[in-house]
């Protein structure tokens, strides 16, 4: 990282997280006259820059993403390259991820707030829906699919706003790509992603629903202690065990089945009707859950995220939330989060 400090003037840079091909890390941009801005810095580890497909599928995500301006989408700025690693530069989201925040409520033995759950899921689909909607320069539809909604992706700022991440594996028919097989995390994954057929966005409408199901139950769709080879078989199958759901609202059953439809001709057929279900069940009363709403609840719940950020001769010995990596270690017993955790990331 000490090439992109020395070009790009970056100071104060911090791991917060790293997977099998990039890691990303918080910095402070400076500019002119003192100016500096918190963002976040996605590069490629070593060995990935090195395989010419990731480098290609890296350059992709940010070109595609760049052009997605929405706030329920994290935000790209730049994309750079020093020596032969490439990165970009994103907006920096100060708070949580969904799955860390769906996992606080597992250990705690808590239920996660159904109308919560719901507005989460509606401004997640509200992102989905521009993203879907986005046509090039032609005006010809782009047909972005993201590929890899999931509890992960999703990040709830301290604002209470989420956001949908790591683009990563989106397709767009405007994208030149060479083809990785499966792609994306199968306790989510739509049973047409699972059999590696032609997708387009109902994919992500059932991902979404996987996601909600989550939320509700406090349990993925699938079996999360069953062999790779069964939860694979159980994503092509559309495996959903409904009897978790049993007392929910019916309207909201209604939804969620159709969500995790298995043929995708009986899912929503747009995905702006999808979120006006989801904000009409919320909201037909006349009143419900809004970003303030989610930030007091998330308060209530995580008071270190709130907590002043501290010098920095303070820091190590303090307890910091960064986003993906809020410390759940007190209250969970490692063995199980871990299993949780690799069920999750499954290839």
């Amino acid at each position: 990282m000490h090439n992109i400090v020395d070009t790009l003037e970056f100071a104060d840079i911090k791991k917060i997280a790293e997977g099998g091909q990039g890691a990303v890390y918080k910095a402070k941009q400076k500019g002119a006259e003192g100016f500096e801005k918190t963002v976040a810095i996605k590069m490629l580890l070593e060995s990935a820059s090195r395989n010419q497909q990731f480098v290609d599928l890296f350059i992709a995500e940010a070109k595609l993403v760049a052009n997605l301006v929405h706030e329920n989408i994290v935000q790209i700025y730049q994309l750079g390259k020093t020596g032969q690693n490439y990165y970009f530069v994103l907006e920096y989201i100060n708070g949580i991820s969904l799955y860390d925040f769906i996992m606080r409520h597992v250990n705690l033995q808590l239920q996660f707030p159904h109308s919560l759950a719901v507005f989460i899921a509606s401004r997640v689909v509200r992102g989905l829906a521009y993203a879907h909607s986005r046509t090039d320069a032609s005006g010809r539809p782009l047909n972005i699919v993201h590929c890899d909604v999931c509890p992960h992706n999703i990040l709830i700022t301290s604002e209470g706003l989420p956001k949908l991440t790591d683009f990563g594996i989106a397709k767009a028919t405007s994208m030149v790509r060479s083809e990785f097989g499966l792609s994306g995390k199968l306790l989510f994954m739509s049973p047409e992603q699972a059999r590696q057929k032609a997708l387009d966005f109902r994919s992500d409408i059932y991902s979404l629903g996987a996601v909600l199901f989550n939320m509700l139950t406090g349990k993925p769709i699938r079996d999360l202690h069953a062999k790779l080879g069964e939860v694979l078989a159980q994503a092509r199958d559309g495996a959903v065990d409904w009897d978790e759901l049993s007392g929910l609202d019916k309207d909201l059953l209604g939804i969620l089945k159709r969500m995790l439809a298995i043929e995708p001709s009986a899912r929503y057929q747009s995905t702006d009707e999808l979120a006006r279900d989801l904000e009409y069940h919320i909201y037909k009363d006349g009143y419900g859950p809004t970003i303030v709403t989610l930030a007091n609840y998330m308060r209530e719940q995580l008071p270190q995220l709130y907590q002043p950020e501290l010098p920095k001769t303070e820091q190590s010995n303090a307890e910091t939330f960064q986003v993906r990596t809020v410390p759940l270690s007190q209250i969970t017993p490692k063995a199980r989060k871990a299993h949780f955790r690799k069920a999750i990331d499954r290839n």
